[in-house]
């Protein structure tokens, strides 16, 4: 039975320096792939951070032509245009607890799902905002954390 490793990525709306993001995330990236016979990355798509982290994902997936990770999309409720988005990535995953809850309150609850679910999460976040409170959530369930600078 293969082990799936799963890692939730969240990260700030906007980035300040992509060229320190690419050296950070992708050996990350790359050593999980080579590491975990399984690897489930979790991502949002909620500002620059997560699209671009998500095209850095399939660049490295390209890279080792392999069958060993799949890129999720996890979103707190049902959006426009999904079929976009079922081209890109290789699975949606609809959280149906957050997309009860109000709009800003899904977002939360389907960050902390995402984080209940991981083994390890990565941020790239500022002292506020999603990805710190993210990241602040993750810190108190003791789940292992990269932070990115």
């Amino acid at each position: 039975m293969m082990t799936e490793f799963t890692v939730s990525l969240f990260g700030h709306r906007r980035i300040d320096d992509l060229r320190a993001l690419d050296a950070q995330l992708i050996p990350i990236i790359r050593e999980l792939l080579r590491t975990k016979p399984f690897v489930d990355f979790l991502i949002g798509r909620n500002g620059e951070f997560d699209e671009y982290a998500a095209s850095l994902i399939k660049h490295v997936q390209k890279e080792h032509e392999n069958e060993s990770s799949s890129l999720t999309l996890v979103l707190p409720y049902k959006v426009a245009g999904i079929e976009f988005y079922e081209k890109y990535y290789d699975g949606i995953y609809i959280d149906e607890n957050a997309s009860r809850a109000h709009p800003k309150a899904a977002i939360k609850k389907k960050n902390r799902r995402m984080i209940e679910r991981s083994d390890l999460v990565i941020v790239y976040a500022k002292e506020k905002g999603g990805a710190y409170a993210a990241m602040r959530y993750a810190e108190k369930l003791k789940k292992p954390i990269l932070r990115l600078t």
